[in-house]
């Protein structure tokens, strides 16, 4: 709950700052960068009297997250920045606290236009999670996960068709990552490790390819969408059960300039995690805020 009380705290800060000096970053703007982020805390709850007869628990869940983008764009180069920060927790009447949601991801990548459509591109992303994460029994709880453990390192050089300011398609023949699980007992709870050899702490997979899509899409004045794919396949390991897949999907329809609500989801499929598919999903309602100078387009 530390960690969680700290995110809120730094979140509710940033937003202050962006809102005091909105005016200042505007005119210090350039044609040259599109700017943007977003925040929100949300809370949900639920309460039942003793002798209800539908059946429930009573519960309270909070959630943060902070999203943002830079992008710099003049004459042949760009450079795109972005990150997502998203955090969750929910208490259940008679049980600690668990997280509902925990996602770091950075991304940085810098173009070179072929084209109005097509640019060469080198890139980089990062992608953790910020707290511990625990399989849970009626009688004690199993740590799986916590801080870098894993992260994933993704680099790539390859093609990107970006027909807009709301898409992009990264197409990467040679896309090297390194898997990192520093905790070096992990393995006692986790028995694959996350594709990291037991006793090391670092896996590299240099012959790979990778895909990734963005979608950053206004459907319209109160209703926006976010949607990331992101694809790796080792070509030493190659086959169709261990190409690694994932989808994060974030629908926000605004109630207000200060509340909206949010359906999030997560598609995950990694061999060296799981066998099967993994899927997560939250709706939440929340107080939020938004500042740049992306254009809308409907």
């Amino acid at each position: 709950m530390k960690r969680f009380y700290t995110f809120s705290l730094l979140l509710f800060l940033v937003g202050q700052v962006i809102a005091q000096d909105q005016d200042a970053l505007t005119k210090a703007d350039t044609s040259y960068w599109l700017k943007e982020i977003a925040g929100g805390l949300n809370i949900n709850q639920a309460s039942f009297s003793d002798n209800w007869k539908g059946g429930g628990v009573n519960s309270v869940a909070f959630s943060v997250y902070l999203n943002g983008r830079a992008n710099y764009a003049k004459e042949k180069w760009s450079w795109d920045n972005q990150f997502d920060f998203i955090y969750g927790v929910v208490k259940n009447k008679g049980e600690d606290g668990r997280k509902s949601n925990d996602v770091l991801f950075m991304d940085t990548k810098v173009g070179y236009k072929i084209n109005d459509k097509w640019n060469y591109f080198l890139g980089m992303n990062f992608l953790s999670q910020f707290a511990p994460g625990y399989n849970f029994t009626d009688t004690e709880r199993t740590l799986i996960s916590k801080f870098a453990n894993p992260a994933y390192l993704t680099t790539s050089i390859g093609l990107e068709y970006k027909p807009n300011d709301e898409f992009s398609l990264r197409i990467s023949p040679f896309s090297p990552r390194w898997t990192f699980v520093s905790d070096t007992e992990l393995y006692l709870n986790v028995p694959d490790n996350y594709g990291v050899e037991i006793g090391e702490t670092v896996r590299t997979e240099w012959l790979a390819f990778s895909l990734l899509a963005d979608w950053n899409k206004k459907l319209s004045e109160n209703l926006s969408l976010k949607m990331r794919y992101q694809m790796f396949a080792n070509y030493e390991t190659l086959a169709f059960k261990t190409i690694d897949h994932r989808l994060d999907v974030g629908l926000t329809a605004k109630v207000s300039n200060l509340i909206n609500v949010s359906l999030t989801s997560l598609t995950i499929y990694d061999f060296d995690q799981d066998s099967k598919i993994q899927f997560s999903q939250g709706l939440a309602l929340g107080i939020a805020f938004k500042r740049g100078n992306f254009p809308v387009k409907e």
